[in-house]
């Protein structure tokens, strides 16, 4: 079994390639896995400027909710974890507190307004409540002015 090589280790060799095998390197990987290419596309073209990624997030995840089908608590359940993921994976490129606390924000709102019943629904109540506490996580890591600001937007959702 291979095991697996350590960041450090990687660093040191990813020193000594040239500039062309480095474009090699990182093209295999971008054709490797989807999310590989995510990334690369996320790091290349909108990394620069975090407020027109959140924007184009936002608009993505109100296209999933536009599409949910609402007809069946299921198929909502299931709709819903699909924008999670999507969230989840925007979340994970960006890193920063700011875009977390924005894109989650819109989807607790979007949550509410969708009319899911959420107080008789166990697991979307439980949804809404593991993102009320990931927001609270997130919010924690930003400044105080930021924080209370994020906290006055969100009282209602509470």
């Amino acid at each position: 079994m291979m095991k697996t090589t350590s960041l450090q280790e990687l660093k040191k060799e990813l020193i000594d390639l040239s500039a062309a095998e480095l474009l090699e390197l990182i093209l295999k990987l971008a054709k490797h896995k989807k999310e590989n290419k995510e990334l690369l596309g996320y790091l290349l073209f909108d990394a620069r400027d975090e407020t027109v990624f959140i924007e184009n997030t936002k608009e993505l995840m109100g296209q999933q909710f536009m599409e949910m089908n609402r007809s069946n608590v299921y198929l909502a359940k299931k709709s819903l974890r699909k924008v999670l993921r999507t969230m989840n994976k925007y979340i994970k490129f960006s890193g920063s507190p700011l875009a977390a606390v924005e894109l989650i924000s819109y989807f607790m709102i979007h949550l509410k307004k969708s009319g899911l019943p959420m107080a008789k629904n166990t697991v979307i109540g439980n949804m809404y409540e593991q993102q009320m506490k990931k927001i609270n996580s997130h919010l924690s890591k930003m400044h105080e002015d930021l924080q209370y600001d994020y906290r006055k937007r969100l009282e209602g959702l509470v």
